[in-house]
């Protein structure tokens, strides 16, 4: 009989998260590509320690799949003071959510100690002229800590006042986060901006960050989307395309999306590995991508990836050409929704219009390495509704895709 996964050799589990990962990301270009001969990666022969959850790029079982704690760590702040506080909120909400109060609790009072005695090294680290709102910040974040201490330390007996404690804690972690978050980009440098080459100057680049929404309805009339078993007629999603990493990649995508180029557009793969969009209805060789006003040919874009160890991205290599498989990425595909570049599989500088989301599988990440970091583009990820995304089949429809925020950070050719 066949054994069972449990059951199985260590390097047997291996190998077959090894042949996942090499499937979908040998099979992400605009078109059916064929399988390459399979060889494990390097997170296999030679795999790396567990790490934390409180990183950018955990290794081991403990991978961080929280979009808001990624974007947050992709922010370029080198201060470990603020570093360690977030870490401390962002602990307590794995303790909620297995409703562990006193080992929550015991988090909150470590990040209320962490804010008391390091919040003169964060404010000291914030630009004079923004000193001031990060003080009210962090008093604010010294409030909320307290009442979250409060909240978990609450009776939470019985099924309703379970499940009010239950999302008074969540609130309240969330608005703590989101609060450090806040403080992160105050401690961005006023005049920062990547330093994207030259030669790219023709293409648009995204400054900052900003906020997009996409609305989906399905493709057939009448028919609507199954939400564990609640029917609705729309899906929305909300994501953050990041251009501190992604300055091109996510400029042409908020660009894109600014113009409308996705209104009205269809889902043209959903398999249970990725949901992508961006080809056009008549699309062919030479006009699959967005083709500019007055243009005949396609505008592409190159192949952009930061690594942690880098201030700045690299272009039209793979981090496997360029020698440095397996370093840890700035914005690693290891959250659901994680928005990544669709590109032909042997051409790194042919992307365009078509992107995906990810689909997350914990067993596509063996010990927190993956196939597609570093040889896919991520510029960014879905921060509400990404549970939704397996409802969205190939064949619905983009109802429409605006920007809600960060507009003034796209930057025109």
């Amino acid at each position: 009989p066949q054994a069972s996964r449990s059951s199985r050799p260590q390097w047997s589990q291996e190998l077959s998260r090894a042949v996942k990962s090499a499937f979908l990301a040998t099979s992400l270009g605009l078109g059916l590509v064929s399988a390459p001969a399979l060889r494990p990666p390097a997170a296999i022969a030679a795999p790396a320690p567990a790490g934390k959850l409180s990183s950018a790029s955990a290794a081991g079982s403990r991978v961080n799949k929280d979009a808001e704690s990624l974007l947050r760590y992709a922010l370029p702040v080198k201060n470990k003071e603020v570093r360690e506080l977030q870490a401390a909120v962002e602990d307590v909400k794995g303790q909620i959510a297995i409703r562990q109060w006193s080992a929550g609790t015991s988090d909150v009072q470590k990040a209320m100690g962490v804010l008391k005695s390091k919040a003169a090294k964060i404010l000291a680290a914030v630009p004079q002229e923004k000193q001031k709102a990060v003080q009210g910040q962090l008093d604010m974040l010294g409030g909320t800590l307290e009442d979250l201490r409060v909240a978990l330390a609450a009776d939470g007996a019985g099924e309703v006042k379970g499940e009010t404690k239950l999302k008074t804690c969540y609130d309240l972690q969330d608005k703590a986060a989101n609060t450090v978050g806040a403080i992160e980009e105050n401690m961005i440098p006023t005049n920062y901006h990547v330093q994207v080459p030259k030669e790219y100057n023709n293409l648009p680049q995204l400054d900052g960050r900003a906020k997009v929404q996409f609305v989906f309805k399905k493709g057939e009339p009448g028919e609507k989307f199954d939400l564990d078993g609640v029917l609705v007629d729309t899906v929305t999603l909300e994501m953050v395309a990041d251009g501190y990493n992604s300055p091109i990649t996510a400029g042409n995508f908020v660009d894109l999306v600014h113009k409308g180029f996705y209104n009205n557009m269809a889902i043209n793969r959903a398999d249970g590995f990725v949901v992508q969009t961006g080809e056009p209805k008549d699309a062919t060789e030479k006009t699959n991508g967005y083709v500019p006003p007055g243009s005949s040919e396609v505008r592409r874009i190159p192949l952009e990836i930061a690594l942690l160890a880098d201030k700045d991205p690299f272009y039209s290599t793979t981090i496997d050409e360029d020698g440095r498989g397996g370093e840890p990425s700035r914005l690693p595909f290891q959250s659901t929704g994680a928005l990544g570049m669709a590109r032909a599989e042997y051409d790194n500088d042919s992307a365009s219009s078509q992107f995906f989301w990810l689909l997350f599988e914990s067993d596509l990440t063996p010990a927190g390495k993956n196939m597609m970091d570093g040889r896919y583009a991520c510029f960014g990820y879905t921060t509400k509704g990404a549970d939704y995304l397996p409802a969205i089949k190939a064949g619905d429809v983009v109802v429409s895709a605006k920007v809600l925020d960060g507009l003034d950070n796209l930057k025109a050719p």
